[in-house]
């Protein structure tokens, strides 16, 4: 199984940063082979899609964010990163990070997700 562990939320002023990370770990778990992704999910809402990299380094984003969140990894410490900047009330949210081998970019069928980090904008 993966496991995943996320950081770095938490309690943000409107314009301000934060870096999330995702722990990974697991027997059999290479991360250069798996594709990751960052989803968050609002009270009442659906779950989403806000960027997602796949095993080559290709990224993709939800287009709200593109030019505000950076998706990335380091393989070496197998751990995923998401930088947050610009940060609004609208991203407020519980971020999870997800794992799986095929790619799915921002859909939901990643079968490793973690236990979610809190991101409140303020």
């Amino acid at each position: 199984h993966v496991q995943l562990v996320e950081s770095g939320g938490g309690p943000v002023h409107a314009g301000g940063s934060l870096r999330l990370s995702c722990a990974v770990s697991g027997v059999g778990y290479i991360i250069s082979a798996y594709c990751m992704g960052w989803f968050r999910q609002a009270p009442g809402k659906e779950r989403e899609g806000v960027a997602a990299i796949a095993s080559d380094g290709t990224t993709s984003y939800k287009d709200s964010v593109k030019d505000r969140f950076t998706i990335s990894k380091d393989n070496a410490k197998s751990t995923l990163y998401m930088q947050m900047s610009g940060l609004k009330p609208e991203d407020t949210a519980m971020y999870y990070c997800a794992a799986d081998v095929p790619w799915y970019g921002l859909g939901t069928e990643y079968n490793y997700w973690g236990q979610g980090t809190q991101v409140t904008v303020s």
